[in-house]
C-alpha cells in the first residue's frame, strides 16, 4: 500500500464515483420506460418504450459527436465549447466524465417522449432526439455549469453564480418546455374529447403497477442524479455534500406526494390517488435538484410543500387549455424545475433571502430568475419551430387508422400483450392465432 500514488488513487475514485453515479442515473431510462408504458393503453406500450431505447442510442452517439464537445470543449467561450469533438484529444480519465454527462443529455431528450405519446411518428422522435441531445441541451449546460460558461461566470455582479447544482432549469426546464411545444404541436390525441359528456376527459393508462414501478425507480435515480452531481469524492467535504444533496431530495420529494393526495382528496376525488402521488414526489424531486447541496432540512421539506400544489396547479393548467400531455411531462419537469429554480436562492444557507437579505441575495435571485427564463427561450426558439415544421411537412403525427389500431403493430410490428401469449382453447393449450393478424377470426370478432 505505501507504493500507491495517493493522487492516483483520488482520480480513480473520483472516476469510480461518476461511473456508478451514472449507472444509476441511465437507470431512469428504465423507470421512464416503465412509466410510460403504465401510463398508455396497451396498444402502444411497445412504441413507448421503443422510443425510450432510442433515448440511448440517439443519445450516446450524439453527445459523443458535438454534444459533449459544445457542452465541456476544453477550448470555448462564454456561449459554446469548441474542441474535443468524438472526444479527440479528450484524457482517458475524462471519459467517466462524458458517460455521466451523457446520461443527464439522455434524460432531457426522453422527458419529451411521454407528453407526446401515442400519436407521433417514428421520424419526429428521430429528429428531435438529435437536436435535444447535440445541440439545445449541451449548449444550455455549457452555461449553467463549464467553468467559462456565462450564467456560471459572466454574471454582472461580483460573487454571482447561477444556482442550479443538478439541473433543474438545464435538464428539466429544458425538457418540459421541449414537451410542451411537442405537445402543442402534435395535438390532442383523438378520444381524448368524450362525446358522451361533452368534454375532454383524461384517458387512463392501461397498468397502474408498471407506472409505479417506474416512479420507484425514478426516485431512486434521482439519488444519484443529485448526489452524483457533486461530480467527485475525493476533495475534504464531498462526501457531506453528497449525502447532503441526497437527504434533501428524499425530504423535498416525498413531502411533495404527501401534500398533493391530501389537497387533491379534499378539493376533487375523495380518493387518494397513486398516480398522481408518484408524479407529485417526482415534481418534488425536481425542484430539489436546484440547490439540494445548499439548503436545510426544513427549507427541503418546505420546497417540497410548495412543489405538490405546483405540480396539481400546472397539470391542471395544461389540460384545462386542451393540451393532451399523458405523462404530465411538463407540470412534472417544466413546473417543478422553475420552482426549484426560483426556491434555490430563496432558501439557500449561504446567500439566500431568507438568510440575507441585501444585495447579493436579490442578485442570486434576479440572475437565476434570467437564466431560467434565457433557457426557457433557448430551448423554444429550437423545439418551437422544428415540431411545427414538422407538422406542416407531414412528419409529425400518425394518421387516425395507426392511431386507432395503435403504434405497435404500425411501426414496430411487435405487439405488447399478443392474445396467443395467454389465450387457450377448450382443450387447455394455447390459441395459436392472433385474432389481431387473422382477419378471419378479426372480423368475427367484430360480429
Amino acid at each position: 500500500m505505501s507504493g500507491i500514488d495517493t493522487s492516483e488513487l483520488a482520480i480513480n475514485l473520483d472516476q469510480l464515483f461518476l461511473v456508478l453515479m451514472g449507472a444509476i442515473v441511465y437507470l431512469m431510462q428504465m423507470g421512464f420506460g416503465f412509466l410510460e408504458a403504465g401510463a398508455v393503453r396497451s396498444k402502444n406500450v411497445t412504441n413507448i418504450l421503443m422510443k425510450n431505447i432510442l433515448d440511448s442510442a440517439i443519445g450516446a452517439l450524439g453527445y459523443w459527436t458535438i454534444g459533449y464537445a459544445f457542452a465541456y470543449g476544453a477550448d470555448s467561450n462564454a456561449f459554446i465549447g469548441y474542441s474535443n469533438f468524438m472526444l479527440i484529444d479528450l484524457p482517458e480519465n475524462q471519459s467517466a466524465m462524458w458517460f455521466f454527462q451523457f446520461v443527464f443529455a439522455a434524460t432531457a431528450a426522453t422527458i419529451v417522449s411521454g407528453a407526446v405519446a401515442e400519436r407521433t411518428k417514428f421520424i419526429a422522435y428521430i429528429v428531435y432526439c438529435i437536436l435535444l441531445t447535440t445541440i439545445v441541451y449541451p449548449i444550455a449546460s455549457h452555461w449553467v455549469w463549464d467553468s467559462k460558461g456565462w450564467l456560471n461566470a459572466e454574471a454582472p455582479w461580483d460573487n454571482v453564480a447561477f444556482l442550479d447544482f443538478a439541473g433543474s432549469s438545464v435538464v428539466h426546464c429544458l425538457g418540459g418546455t421541449a414537451a410542451f411545444f411537442g405537445a402543442l404541436a402534435v395535438g390532442p390525441r383523438k378520444d381524448l374529447y368524450n362525446t358522451v359528456t361533452e368534454r375532454n376527459e383524461r384517458i387512463k393508462g392501461h397498468s397502474v403497477p408498471l407506472a409505479v414501478l417506474g416512479g420507484f425507480i425514478l426516485i431512486f435515480g434521482f439519488f444519484a442524479f443529485n448526489g452524483g452531481s457533486q461530480l467527485r469524492i475525493t476533495e475534504p467535504g464531498d462526501g457531506e455534500v453528497v449525502a447532503k444533496a441526497i437527504k434533501n431530495t428524499v425530504l423535498g420529494g416525498l413531502s411533495s406526494g404527501l401534500v398533493a393526495i391530501a389537497i387533491n382528496y379534499v378539493l376533487h376525488e375523495r380518493k387518494f390517488s397513486l398516480l398522481l402521488c408518484i408524479n407529485a414526489n417526482l415534481t418534488g424531486m425536481v425542484a430539489m435538484c436546484a440547490g439540494c447541496n445548499a439548503v436545510e432540512d426544513w427549507s427541503a421539506i418546505v420546497i417540497g410543500i410548495i412543489a405538490g400544489p405546483t405540480f396539481l396547479a400546472w397539470s391542471t393548467l395544461i389540460f384545462k387549455v386542451g393540451i393532451d400531455d399523458p405523462l404530465d411531462a411538463v407540470a412534472v419537469h417544466f413546473g417543478g424545475g422553475l420552482w426549484g429554480i426560483i426556491a434555490a436562492p430563496i432558501f439557500h444557507k449561504e446567500v439566500g433571502i431568507l438568510y440575507n437579505w441585501d444585495n447579493l441575495a436579490g442578485q442570486h435571485f434576479l440572475w437565476n430568475i434570467i437564466g431560467a427564463l434565457t433557457i426557457i427561450a433557448w430551448t423554444a426558439a429550437f423545439t418551437g419551430p422544428m415540431f411545427f415544421g414538422l407538422k406542416f411537412a407531414g412528419f409529425l403525427r400518425v394518421d387516425e387508422k395507426v392511431e386507432d389500431i395503435g403504434l405497435d403493430i404500425d411501426c414496430q410490428g411487435e405487439i405488447a400483450y399478443p392474445k396467443v401469449a395467454y389465450s387457450f382453447d377448450n382443450a387447455g393449450y394455447p390459441h395459436q392465432i392472433d385474432p389481431i393478424h387473422d382477419k378471419k377470426d378479426a372480423e368475427a370478432a367484430k360480429k
